[in-house]
């Protein structure tokens, strides 16, 4: 079978791509011809798809804002799709197309919920920079009626939608579009397991995206935690936090950096402003550190307070939770039970769970 994904833009393999890239990988396993559609696509990501058999579809979309970081790009793409249609227009409509995309409103087998971006802007306002957060107060409303007409559309011409968590699904569900499954996002767990059986546990792990309430990592570093810091997503963010003396900057991190910064971590803080599912907890998890985190949204649905790390209601509570557990520690058999749960959200798991839904709209022609 022939199968078209439609995907964000697509800079690197990660983040929102991710659980596209891993349906794909398995589909060319079992025999079927695989396809990947995106606005934009890096020279890196088109030589990787097809080094993995996937036919790589760039439209090729002139975006302004391409060189000024991934999320920028995303928006612009979001934004020429929303009220303009521009991004579909470019795509040939195929029979079995998997939209993994809020940029690509296309007839689509399956709609991959990831998330509307009006929701996370206004979830993100109060940690965006003057300039972003000016510009998006003149512009909210009408970005919420655009992302409520585009959500609209795509349900309509969608014949099965997933979401990516029960969290999302409910964001959706407010846009008047219902979700028929929730299959959470893969985690590898041949890649992401401890590093090391003596974790150091001489600093926080955190991360700064977009998403993050950078404001709340640095009440923390400034009452002594000593953290260290991974990401690439720098237009959002405070340059002095990075001359912070408790904080270390480690930028953008290989997966085996990146593992043995989770696994060497006391734990890790994640403070969010918007997220409807999050890997950083669960890669977290899965390489054996707790993470600290909010009791909402997505990652209040799979991490467990006092078991796999602490959920707190409120940013107050989750410094001097922070400070607390910097100062005291925590049981060692909390890492035990991080990877254990972590380890149900396996990408087999995910696989067995997509096939079984592709099989049964495709008539038995999947498996």
């Amino acid at each position: 079978m022939d199968f078209t994904f439609a995907c964000d833009v697509m800079m690197d393999l990660g983040g929102s791509i991710r659980p596209a890239m891993c349906l794909a990988s398995k589909l060319i396993l079992e025999g079927h011809r695989v396809s990947v559609v995106s606005p934009v696509m890096s020279e890196f990501v088109e030589e990787r798809l097809r080094a993995s058999g996937i036919v790589p579809i760039n439209l090729r979309a002139k975006l302004v804002a391409k060189n000024l970081g991934s999320s920028l790009s995303w928006f612009e793409a979001w934004a020429r799709e929303a009220f303009l249609k521009l991004n579909s227009r470019q795509m040939n409509n195929g029979l079995y197309v998997l939209n993994f995309s809020q940029l690509l409103s296309v007839p689509s087998l399956v709609w991959y919920l990831q998330g509307p971006p009006s929701i996370a802007l206004k979830d993100a306002e109060k940690e965006l920079p003057i300039g972003f957060r000016v510009a998006y107060n003149v512009l909210k409303n009408f970005i919420k009626y655009a992302d409520e007409k585009l959500v609209s559309r795509m349900g309509e011409i969608s014949k099965f939608i997933i979401a990516n968590s029960k969290y999302c699904a409910s964001m959706y569900s407010s846009f008047g579009v219902k979700s028929n499954d929730v299959i959470y996002p893969p985690i590898d767990c041949k890649i992401f397991q401890p590093s090391t059986a003596n974790p150091s546990s001489n600093y926080v792990l955190t991360y700064f995206g977009k998403e993050t309430k950078i404001s709340v990592i640095k009440r923390a570093a400034s009452m002594g935690i000593k953290f260290k810091a991974f990401g690439a997503k720098m237009e959002f963010l405070d340059r002095w936090v990075i001359g912070h003396p408790n904080i270390e900057f480690l930028g953008r991190l290989s997966s085996s950096e990146l593992v043995d910064a989770y696994s060497n971590a006391l734990f890790t803080l994640f403070p969010f402003t918007h997220e409807p599912f999050g890997y950083v907890p669960l890669e977290s998890m899965t390489c054996g550190t707790p993470a600290l985190t909010y009791n909402l949204q997505g990652p209040g649905e799979y991490v467990i307070d006092g078991c796999t790390g602490w959920l707190a209601r409120s940013d107050d509570e989750l410094v001097q939770k922070a400070v607390k557990l910097w100062k005291e520690g925590y049981p060692s058999c909390m890492r035990v039970n991080c990877v254990k749960e972590a380890a149900k959200f396996d990408k087999r798991f995910y696989l067995e769970k997509w096939l079984k839904v592709l099989d049964g709209l495709c008539g038995g022609q999947v498996q």
